[in-house]
């Protein structure tokens, strides 16, 4: 039978259960115990000459293989390694120069036994995540991480929901600070996320932009017309007006000569054509990119300006273009 329940106040109440719990473990930071053992562990997983291990069991495994997955992709070589299958041969993957993060809430987890077992004895070095300050985890570890024991969101206090979510957050936190210790930059990111949505958003605008005879580029001194029929010609919507030199002098757009023309309605349309210069059309400079700049940079300086394309430049000369459709095309929103 089933039993009433309020959706809502359920998850609400979850939720408060999360946020006491994120906050205990903030308050704990303050500890000289906790605070002092991030340190050492985060200091330990930068200067490793070998790969961080994960490892952990039930719902801790699911944390420790997701915490690989993340210390991988921001730059700190991981992998998980059941806890169950290290008894069984796995151990074998693990060298004196790796460092271990074993994650057991109540740090008594008898399928880790062997891991932990086998760290000590080959001096491989253990940061443990766990929630029991004596447990064997934390004894053996050179850098305990105890964390607090908040209430499980589960009504029974039994469901692994706040703990897990803790270890998550401590580890990702460790993460994060490993990211900005080694310098990791956009640029490192897009190396280790080349595909997808991500792998188009951190690429550079180079590497996807139209170049060569497609750019639409015309003399600074041409008449209008054959500005018309760059824009007819190359479908972009913008000419590049060039300096003798071959610099970019301005831009104009299909919307420049629509006002244009809007502006001199009295007279005949060949009329106003035949007269006018490109030059007096023109914006001077205009907004450009540079060939390096990640698409998603790229999009967003587009965007806020209110443009739908954009001249990549190096050394002031016009080397390609971007619009915002090829980006928005690729995934990169």
């Amino acid at each position: 039978m089933k039993k009433t329940v309020d959706p809502l106040s359920s998850v609400a109440q979850a939720l408060t259960h999360f946020q006491n719990g994120l906050g205990q473990m903030q308050e704990a930071l303050s500890s000289p115990d906790l605070s002092t053992a991030v340190a050492g562990a985060a200091d330990l997983i930068f200067n490793m000459k070998g790969r961080l291990i994960l490892s952990g069991i039930g719902k801790s495994g699911h944390i420790a293989r997701k915490l690989a997955a993340t210390f991988a992709s921001t730059g700190t070589p991981a992998f998980f390694v059941h806890a169950s299958e290290a008894s069984h041969g796995d151990l074998g993957m693990i060298q004196n120069d790796d460092v271990l993060l074993l994650l057991s809430w109540s740090g008594e987890t008898k399928e880790m036994a062997d891991i932990i077992a086998y760290g000590i004895r080959f001096d491989v070095p253990i940061i443990g995540i766990t929630g029991r300050v004596g447990s064997t985890l934390a004894s053996k570890s050179r850098f305990p991480l105890v964390l607090p024991r908040a209430a499980e969101a589960c009504p029974h206090n039994l469901a692994p929901t706040t703990s897990t979510l803790l270890q998550l957050a401590m580890g990702d936190a460790l993460a994060v600070t490993l990211l900005q210790m080694r310098g990791f930059t956009e640029e490192s990111f897009r190396n280790f996320h080349p595909g997808g949505k991500l792998g188009s958003a951190l690429m550079p605008v180079r590497d996807i932009m139209h170049k060569g005879d497609e750019l639409p580029l015309v003399p600074l001194d041409v008449p209008v017309i054959e500005v018309i029929s760059e824009i007819s010609a190359k479908g972009f919507g913008i000419v590049g007006m060039q300096n003798p030199d071959g610099s970019l002098a301005g831009v104009i757009t299909d919307g420049d000569i629509r006002r244009y023309l809007e502006s001199n309605a009295s007279g005949t349309l060949q009329s106003v054509i035949g007269e006018a210069r490109a030059e007096a059309l023109m914006t001077k400079g205009g907004i450009t990119i540079d060939p390096d700049r990640l698409c998603a940079r790229a999009l967003n300086v587009m965007q806020t300006k209110r443009i739908t394309a954009a001249f990549v430049m190096q050394a002031d000369r016009p080397v390609g273009l971007i619009t915002v459709h090829q980006l928005l095309q690729m995934g990169v929103a």
